[in-house]
């Protein structure tokens, strides 16, 4: 599998095309997922090839917030990442995660809600 990172939610397109210009120099697969492959699993869309795409064809529904899913970088790869969308003056994603043995078999809209839940906890946590 390639080095990829898939880009869902991005509803302001100028804000996609500056993400995708941040990251192009970094040398990594990017694709944006629409709602109506939400129902497919991450694994998937990534290209990891003992994920297999998912027979049921419902359109999913838009996510409130962008989400961005790294597949296959690296430590360093993922911070190049953070720091590439920062210095282009995209800012922060903050619906990330990186992909996992567990998380590349969920759809997009499993892994939006659970990635959701967790930033709610971590910002009502930091501001208590």
């Amino acid at each position: 599998m390639k080095e990829t990172v898939l880009l869902y939610g991005f509803k302001d397109q100028e804000r996609l095309k500056k993400v995708k210009r941040a990251l192009l120099p970094l040398g990594l697969r990017m694709r944006t997922v629409g709602p109506e492959e939400y129902f497919q699993p991450v694994g998937y869309l990534a290209g990891v090839k003992e994920v297999p795409p998912a027979e049921n064809d419902r359109p999913g529904t838009e996510f409130d917030c962008e989400m961005m899913v790294m597949a296959g970088l690296a430590s360093a790869q993922v911070d190049a990442v953070i720091h590439a969308l920062y210095r282009s003056g995209v800012g922060r994603i903050d619906y990330k995660a990186v992909l996992t043995p567990v998380n590349q078999f969920w759809d997009g809209e499993k892994l939006y809600e659970e990635i959701a839940r967790e930033h709610e906890a971590m910002t009502k946590g930091g501001s208590q």
